[in-house]
């Protein structure tokens, strides 16, 4: 559905939103996310160009959210590093064919407008809705430092 470089996007992206505004290093993103590091220092510097993120150098530095977990969606995150496919003609370039999608092609550009429209209804603030007490598949949200 989505690629591995947009998925490690969005795992770094709840992780910060997680740690509400306290910058986290690339080892410290990449470890909680289990993400390469090489991997993750482009998928940050991506984010970083695109104002998602802000960079902090020096003994406290790191990563921290550009703006609040609530205003900024999915579909932000993805469209940075992986924008989703999407058909506006056809696909194989057929000329009678134009803008009018075959039936298959037509299909695909429909799932891929749902999934749009439903990445961009979902801010990284509703990823961390879960409850505590629930163990999701990813280590998020996290728990406080020193919380068990």
């Amino acid at each position: 559905m989505i690629s591995q470089t947009a998925e490690y996007a969005l795992r770094a992206m709840v992780y910060l939103a997680d740690r509400q505004g306290m910058p986290r290093t690339n080892a410290q993103i990449a470890e909680a996310t289990e993400i390469p590091p090489g991997y993750l220092a482009k998928v940050m510097q991506s984010l970083s160009r695109a104002n998602l993120v802000i960079s902090q150098r020096g003994l406290n530095g790191g990563f921290t959210l550009a703006k609040e977990a609530g205003q900024t969606t999915i579909l932000e995150v993805v469209r940075v590093v992986d924008p989703p496919l999407r058909y506006p003609e056809c696909p194989l370039k057929i000329a009678h064919h134009g803008k009018n999608l075959c039936p298959l092609h037509r299909r695909l550009d429909d799932a891929a407008a749902m999934v749009e429209q439903a990445f961009g209804d979902t801010t990284l603030a509703e990823l961390l809705e879960v409850p505590r007490q629930r163990k999701p598949l990813c280590r998020f949200p996290c728990l406080p430092d020193g919380a068990t």
